[in-house]
């Protein structure tokens, strides 16, 4: 306040001259008042606060009704410098929550990486995109020493940072497991208890977990309450889905995932995606499962990789290149 006590006068001044002439240089020598103010932290209710003072020391006769608006106005002042002082501190909280997200989905983009092994025969693409900063979608290949290739793919019933914490716990135990207890079944039931004990309640995680061995051409999964994926019987030409029915991860301890096998024969694909695929919208209205399978059917003939890209896109174009879900899609095929 000393600050604009010592330019009291100056104000004083520059407000008599203006009054007087309307002249534009005391509108810019009070811009620079504005600014030096702005530079020493000064709330407008304290430049309010000089500006009566000047006010009724050049006109000591002010009628009551200018000097009563005059307060009016300072208290008006007072409650939006309260206001925004709350607004610049929410402001910069949200800045810094900004911040931590950003480092957090980065890390997450680290920790939970993958890469598409290469498997003789057998060709893979994959693709998981984000809704916002933080995925709760997941996917993970694990590869063992007999060449057999394991696929997880989940997804968090909750978002944000504690949906990556859930993730990256998955991830790794998954790793911890012996390469002898790979079983889908099995599998799924070691999660479900790491879930059960170490995530909070009220959250749940859906996981479909297959394992393709290529030296007997069979494809053994189980789910716990995951969205139903496609098969693609290539002597038939059809398509059906992968339905198997298991509770999600972390709702009890004690459960058992029954698990299935299917044979995959040369050109055969195994179609794994998220509700976000499923779960698209158009409009007011979400797409129908048929609708999901004829898309991934205009792309089926083409590279994997290619293929689940191009119907990402598609989806993408559909809602107006706004997600309203995290997407994630593997096609696996058999070339040999």
């Amino acid at each position: 306040m000393k600050e604009l006590e010592l330019d009291l006068e100056n104000y004083r001044n520059l407000l008599n001259q203006y009054i007087t002439t309307q002249d534009e240089t005391s509108l810019y020598q009070a811009e620079q008042f504005s600014k030096l103010s702005m530079q020493h932290n000064i709330s407008p209710e304290e430049i309010i606060h000089v500006h009566i003072q000047a006010l009724r020391e050049l006109y000591p006769d002010l009628p009551k009704e200018v000097d009563n608006s005059m307060e009016f106005l300072l208290e008006a002042m007072i409650s939006y410098g309260l206001a925004y002082q709350e607004f610049q501190s929410l402001r910069e909280k949200q800045l810094e929550l900004k911040s931590e997200i950003s480092v957090a989905a980065s890390m997450q983009q680290t920790l939970l990486s993958t890469d598409k092994p290469e498997i003789e025969g057998l060709e893979i693409g994959a693709i998981s995109v984000p809704a916002n900063q933080m995925n709760g979608d997941y996917y993970h290949f694990v590869t063992d020493y007999q060449g057999t290739l394991g696929i997880a793919i989940a997804d968090v019933i909750g978002k944000g940072i504690p949906a990556a914490l859930a993730m990256s716990m998955i991830r790794y135990s998954m790793d911890s497991f012996p390469e002898n207890q790979r079983f889908p079944s099995e599998i799924l039931q070691n999660l479900n208890r790491v879930v059960e004990r170490n995530v909070d309640p009220s959250m749940f995680i859906t996981m479909f977990y297959g394992l393709y061995n290529p030296l007997t051409s069979s494809f053994k999964y189980s789910s716990a309450g995951h969205e139903p994926g496609f098969f693609y019987d290539a002597k038939k030409d059809e398509y059906r889905e992968i339905r198997a029915k298991g509770l999600v991860l972390g709702v009890m301890n004690d459960v058992t995932y029954e698990q299935f096998e299917i044979k995959i024969n040369e050109q055969d694909m195994v179609i794994l995606l998220t509700d976000g695929v499923t779960e698209c919208r158009v409009g007011d209205r979400f797409i129908e499962r048929d609708e999901v399978l004829d898309v991934i059917k205009q792309y089926a003939h083409l590279p994997a990789q290619e293929a689940v890209e191009l119907v990402f896109k598609h989806f993408e174009r559909l809602q107006d290149f706004h997600l309203r879900d995290d997407f994630t899609l593997i096609i696996i095929r058999k070339n040999v």
